[in-house]
């Protein structure tokens, strides 16, 4: 809990001088978003996450729903039958807190938070605990994906006045939405370490009937402070700071902290980070000819292969877990969300580029097949995650795990036949259990388990190879390979009768660019038409349910109605920067994938939105929200930290790079300089903070590539060299087709495209760097070698 004091502590864990009780750090941790994530917390936190459950089955439906009935989003609703007077964030609960002269109690949480859904079942179904808030306190119920404005200010509160932040997080506001304590999970009642909920907030109330002018104080000079320590601002400074230097110091950032067996870079929890992992790959190609090159490659493609063997690895659906509760990412925190397929499949189909190993090429396959399967809506939008906990059987509590888990004796029985040619006597069971690390006694430690729930129970992770298997049964590679996976289709079809984890049914306008990009990418990359179209699906379905034609604007939800029906919350809920940058960068992608001017125009549209809304124009740089959905906030932040998502300001400065390509408008180029220096102080004290944007300043200081391939879009050879261009790893380009049409899209934007020809009515393309275009070429393996170089 907070430290009623302006100066944040030196270091995790320093807290001196409370003038009321520190709540326990253990939640859901906001530092995922950093390489060195950790969860604050005094136990083991659990592998699960949580979904809707009433205490007791069919219990809701006898009480009074509180005015979060009302609400879209699906974690409001988990919270509309708590014996709690919730309010949504807004003005109703402003004027009551201002009429009535009580604090806000303000709980920020999401859907699949296990720790958020704890909290609620002992607290929040509390009736002691809920009349307690609702007598004294203005309670107020946030999800933090429908508003991470509201997190972001908040959780920069409480990560500056305690040792950490995470979710839930409950931090205690002055009428007028001033932080003065704050904190993430609280347990009910006073253990031996732990202060509890019901003792916090009766000392709260006795400190604001008795010491409210100190409290209200002290706010304000924590506010201050917090405001002078956010600004990121340009000042004086005219250019950004060397790439060079940059890309050194964040490479050793990373390099001191890789984990050499497992790959990673913490010891635990450990989660999939993909903007490192893109750094890495930047990095590699820029530094091929040195030591350092190498290294990073290695690094790169040596994590990316121990999270696909691992158990963070869906090995049975696909896709991957949100992250893992050990060093060896074998026991997951369940939950799936959206953001990382996404940035995965990306990742994946870059190291297919990078290494030819098919291997990656599969992973990338598997978690775009779950993503369409699983998180999709049938008008083309994403759903935003799939639960941790489910019923291992019908009317059971729910379990962390349970969907996904394995004892020896389902899989025996799944797979009893025996296998034709080994060297001993053996089922197919006992095949893939030998592989996947299987055994009697369950394979989770039992510091992943604190509560007990996976007992007995395994999570697929790949031991050996296919080959050590083989040989260790003398078999064929092939015969392994067809029973492994006959053996996991088997196990996937009976896994499709136990209950299915909660899904997090509502759609972000982020989210669902992140996943454009992503479909977009790996279809080019592996030249899968279908994954394409699954792109063009998902734009589509932004710019037909997400977008406001009339103003230009983003929405931020949306949310699945009955059948096929798509619905909106009753009051528009607009789009944040972030929602814009992951849009604009699906949207390029996709003209890249598919060659259709009109998704170009619609990211250039929307760009000029997001300048208008969001552009600092003293300071540089884009502010996180509109001005106006920041009202009465503290702070208006801009977001400085590339982790679990990148930064949307990490994301603008590519895209304004891109743009500039696409269309030659300098002032974009002048808006991206005077972005990457506005993070210059940032970026030289903490550069493992923002690698995807000193990817961007690397982009910016060594310029961009413009291919141009001239030819008729449908003719085999234009295909051709448009495959060679997506083969190749070549992340400092725009890819642009010109059709010969000069009065296209593309070609109004860049007049310069008419002087490019076609060499002998073959499809050409050409490479741009510095204002200098290479020679025409027509074969495909010239273009390969050239991009290469």
């Amino acid at each position: 809990m907070s430290r009623l004091s302006p100066t944040p502590p030196k270091h995790k864990g320093e807290h001196k001088g409370h003038a009321l009780p520190r709540g326990s750090d253990r939640g859901c941790s906001s530092r995922d978003k950093d390489r060195s994530a950790t969860v604050a917390s005094s136990v083991p936190m659990p592998a699960g996450g949580k979904g809707s459950r009433p205490t007791c089955p069919g219990s809701a439906s006898q009480r009074t729903p509180n005015r979060l009935i009302h609400e879209k989003s699906p974690y409001l609703l988990q919270h509309a039958y708590n014996p709690v007077d919730w309010y949504p964030w807004g003005q109703e609960a402003f004027e009551k807190a201002k009429s009535e002269n009580k604090p806000i109690f303000l709980s920020v949480g999401y859907s699949t938070c296990h720790w958020c859904h704890m909290m609620e079942e002992e607290s929040f179904e509390n009736e002691e605990i809920g009349r307690l808030l609702s007598e004294d306190f203005i309670c107020v119920m946030v999800d933090r994906e429908e508003r991470p404005d509201v997190d972001k200010v908040y959780m920069t509160f409480v990560q500056a006045t305690s040792s950490g932040g995470g979710w839930p997080m409950s931090v205690w506001l002055t009428p007028s939405l001033q932080p003065f304590v704050g904190g993430t999970y609280f347990p009910p009642e006073d253990g031996l370490t732990r202060v509890g909920f019901r003792t916090v907030l009766l000392r709260i109330r006795e400190q604001w009937k008795q010491n409210k002018n100190t409290l209200l104080e002290n706010s304000q000079r924590v506010t201050a402070a917090l405001l002078a320590r956010s600004e990121i601002s340009m000042g004086d400074r005219q250019l950004p700071p060397s790439a060079a230097t940059m890309n050194s110091r964040c490479f050793q950032q990373l390099d001191e902290g890789y984990d050499e067996e497992y790959g990673g870079f913490a010891e635990a929890p450990k989660f999939p980070t993909p903007v490192i992992l893109s750094f890495l790959f930047s990095y590699w190609l820029s530094h091929r000819l040195t030591q350092d090159g190498p290294r990073a490659q290695h690094m790169a493609l040596h994590t990316l292969k121990m999270m696909a063997n691992g158990g963070i690895r869906d090995h049975v659906g696909q896709g991957f877990h949100r992250y893992s509760t050990d060093r060896q990412w074998h026991v997951p925190h369940f939950e799936k969300m959206l953001y990382d397929q996404a940035q995965l499949a990306v990742a994946y189909s870059q190291a297919f580029q990078i290494s030819g190993d098919e291997i990656y090429a599969d992973v990338a396959r598997g978690i775009l097949q779950y993503v369409s399967r699983s998180l999709s809506h049938r008008s083309g939008g994403f759903y935003s995650a799939e639960d941790a906990d489910s019923a291992p059987e019908r009317g059971m509590r729910l379990k962390e795990g349970a969907f996904y888990v394995w004892t020896v004796k389902e899989v025996q029985q799944l797979l009893p036949e025996p296998v034709q040619g080994a060297t001993e006597p053996l089922t197919a069971g006992q095949l893939l259990m030998k592989h996947y690390g299987l055994t009697e006694a369950g394979n989770i430690n039992p510091n992943q388990d604190p509560k007990g729930e996976l007992q007995g129970q395994n999570v697929l992770t790949v031991r050996y190879s296919q080959e050590l298997t083989a040989a260790r049964f003398g078999l064929d590679v092939e015969a392994v390979q067809t029973l492994l996976s006959s053996g996991l289709e088997k196990l996937f079809q009976a896994r499709k009768h136990r209950p299915k984890p909660h899904l997090d049914s509502k759609m972000l306008a982020a989210w669902n660019g992140l996943m454009v990009s992503g479909y977009a990418v790996t279809g080019a990359v592996l030249g899968m038409e279908k994954f394409i179209n699954c792109a063009i699906s998902g734009a589509k379905f932004l710019k037909r349910h997400m977008f406001d034609v009339a103003s230009g604007r983003l929405m931020r939800t949306c949310y699945a109605g009955s059948g096929s029906t798509v619905e909106h919350s009753n009051s528009p809920s607009w789009g944040f920067l972030e929602d814009y940058a992951f849009v604009v960068r699906g949207l390029l992608d996709l003209y890249e994938a598919s060659q259709e001017s009109a998704w170009l125009e619609w990211a250039l549209r929307l760009q000029d939105t997001q300048d208008r809304l969001f552009w600092d124009s003293r300071g540089g740089g884009y502010f996180c929200s509109e001005a106006e959905l920041e009202a009465g906030l503290p702070l208006r932040l801009k977001d400085d930290q590339d982790g679990a998502e990148p930064s949307a300001n990490s994301v603008s400065a590519h895209n304004l790079l891109r743009l500039h390509g696409f269309t030659g408008h300098k002032d974009w180029l002048d808006k991206c300089v005077c972005l990457l220096t506005a993070f210059s102080d940032r970026m030289r004290r903490v550069p493992v903070a923002l690698p995807e944007m000193v990817r961007a300043l690397s982009v910016h200081q060594q310029t961009l590539k413009q291919i141009v391939i001239c030819g008729d879009p449908q003719a085999k050879d234009t295909k051709a060299l448009l495959q060679c261009v997506h083969s190749v790893y070549v992340p400092n380009k725009v890819l642009i087709l010109a059709d010969g049409d000069p009065s296209s899209f593309i070609s109004r934007q860049l007049p310069f495209l008419s002087t490019l020809q076609q060499q002998e009515n073959q499809a050409t393309a050409y490479v741009c760097e510095n204002q200098a275009y290479s020679v025409p070429i027509t074969d495909p393996c010239e273009l390969r070698k050239l991009l290469l170089q």
